[in-house]
């Protein structure tokens, strides 16, 4: 084999590599089970989101008092975290994030569930 199809076989391995890696990426929501008002954010890395929201809650600091607060009432099993939406993996890694995609994607999962309010936990955008 040739160094130049060595290094291509080699390219090939590692973008297969981080494709099979890749985190997934995209929109949560947070549903409270038990009054149906939703948080909806988003993440690069949703496993690892749901961990920290997870944390947030037992340290009694997520930044969302009203859902601390029903969270402490309720208890977790009154909750259900939820993919609302993801994000393909890239063809290759890239020097930033997509996070303008996300935020784009999260902005239309707003619009759609408008979780403000008595239907959820967000913070309506200001007109």
């Amino acid at each position: 084999m040739s160094p130049v199809e060595d290094s291509r076989a080699s390219r090939a391995e590692r973008k297969r590599a981080y494709k099979e890696a890749a985190v997934p990426m995209g929109i949560y929501a947070i549903r409270n089970l038990a009054n149906g008002k939703v948080f909806v954010g988003h993440s690069l890395n949703l496993p690892a989101m749901f961990n920290r929201i997870r944390f947030e809650f037992a340290q009694r600091m997520h930044r969302v008092p009203e859902l601390q607060a029903d969270w402490e009432r309720l208890g977790e099993a009154a909750f259900s975290f939820e993919v609302l939406d993801q994000l393909k993996p890239l063809d290759e890694p890239g020097p930033t994030p997509p996070v303008e995609e996300l935020k784009v994607l999260e902005e239309m999962w707003l619009e759609r569930l408008k979780p403000y309010g008595d239907a959820g936990y967000n913070t309506p955008p200001s007109p």
